[in-house]
């Protein structure tokens, strides 16, 4: 299915947004692996999907320009 290739590619982006917040230093694995968490119970419990920086940033894990840096690296 088409929507679940697109779900696919977002999962992805969200995965190499973590590993690069973690390179960086600014969020520590096991800070990644809790978002993660959240996100995944999100997405069976109330079908909706947040991405990673949001959940980062709600959680003041990561500042505003913290995110601003990572997604300019994804680029």
């Amino acid at each position: 299915m088409v929507s679940e290739g697109i779900f696919m590619a977002i999962e992805d982006l969200d995965l190499r947004f973590g590993s690069v917040a973690v390179r960086k230093g600014f969020i520590t694995s096991e800070q990644l692996i809790e978002v993660l968490s959240i996100q995944a119970t999100e997405n069976v419990e109330n079908n909706t999907h947040r991405i990673i920086g949001t959940i980062l940033r709600e959680k003041e894990y990561l500042t505003i320009e913290q995110i601003d840096e990572v997604l300019k690296e994804m680029i």
